[in-house]
């Protein structure tokens, strides 16, 4: 098999999907996090400085998500369309809530009614939690393992079965860690008795997160133990788990000497961190079979040729710069507090 810098271009690309997955994590991550807050803050004015303070960015963190999915179906088409039909039902709620909190933000400011207003704050909530949740669940199952048979198709008979014990606890590990990262986005954007408010918020959601982290992380080792296996053959690998609990420590800690900067790093590398461990805990498989490990899906049999691996991977070292620079010019467009005006949402 061709290589390029020691690595076939399966695995380059594996890297290249994971990356770009991680980068959406981090950039959306906040905005649904900050929207899962939004019910929690009772004051009109607070809730607008909270929505500003994702208004000018959160359209430009969903490029992550489409250039991601783009990238799986253009290097994995077989582990693409496998899972999307076994888990047809997360996607399409997951497509309908995006498109409601697209909605949300942009009506809520169009009336004056206090009613308008308010049904607008509550489906831009429940949406931002439920995005946040359904990410969650969908990784639950990837690293469990789905119903996968023979010719790679879905084999499950349950109409919920996406909503077992393991996915909904990742999904509320996701929700907690994604708040946890929303609040600290928002104490870097605001002032007074808001970021008063907030920091009481945060405290609350770095609880919720470490408990349901704790327990999820017990449940794996207990009842996933193929997710170990890896660094059980490897005790190398045991880094990154050493690294992620560092990250995760590392944000309380800073959070309470007030370094919301820092500690908005470390729960960015939270995030990134946690997804190393997943790629990790997976690779070089994609979907793992519960049926038989002959129907795995791997970054093998369901890659694209090698020359369309090549070709894109071109594309990609020409093309991430200028997303990245794009998303940097952005966000140092924004920087700083939220002061509303006319053109204010």
């Amino acid at each position: 098999m061709e290589t390029f810098l020691g690595l076939d271009y399966p695995t380059w690309w594996f890297l290249v999907v994971g990356g770009l997955f991680s980068g959406y994590a981090i950039l959306d991550g906040f905005d649904f996090g900050a929207g899962a807050w939004h019910l929690f803050l009772k004051k009109e004015n607070s809730r607008r400085i909270a929505l500003n303070a994702v208004g000018p960015v959160w359209d430009g963190n969903e490029v992550w998500l489409v250039i991601g999915g783009g990238a799986l179906f253009a290097g994995f088409p077989v582990m693409y369309a496998t899972m999307f039909s076994s888990l047809y039902i997360p996607f399409m709620l997951f497509l309908l809530f995006i498109i409601f909190r697209a909605i949300s933000i942009e009506f809520r400011g169009k009336e004056p009614m206090l009613w308008w207003r308010r049904l607008w704050d509550v489906c831009y909530s429940i949406s931002s939690i439920m995005l946040a949740f359904l990410l969650g669940v969908v990784l639950g199952n990837v690293l469990q393992g789905i119903a996968i048979g023979e010719n790679y198709q879905y084999q499950g008979g349950v109409l919920f079965e996406f909503l077992n014990p393991y996915a909904l606890m990742t999904g509320f590990t996701t929700l907690f860690l994604f708040m946890t990262h929303g609040a600290i986005f928002l104490l870097l954007k605001t002032e007074g008795r808001l970021f008063a408010k907030l920091t009481r918020l945060l405290k609350t959601g770095m609880i919720f997160f470490i408990v349901s982290f704790s327990i999820t992380t017990l449940y794996t080792l207990i009842y996933i133990p193929h997710l170990s296996d890896d660094f059980k053959s490897n005790p190398t690998l045991f880094v990154v788990p050493l690294l992620t609990f560092l990250s995760i420590a590392n944000v309380p800690r800073l959070a309470e000497k007030r370094k919301y900067k820092l500690a908005f790093l470390f729960s960015s590398l939270t995030i990134a961190f946690l997804l190393v461990l997943v790629a990790v805990e997976l690779y070089p498989v994609l979907l793992r079979s519960t049926i038989d490990p002959q129907y795995n899906i791997d970054i093998y049999n369901a890659a694209s040729s090698t020359k369309s691996l090549q070709i894109m991977l071109t594309i990609v070292a020409i093309g991430t710069p200028l997303v990245l620079f794009y998303t940097i010019f952005v966000y140092k467009t924004f920087w700083g507090k939220v002061k509303l005006d006319e053109t204010s949402y």
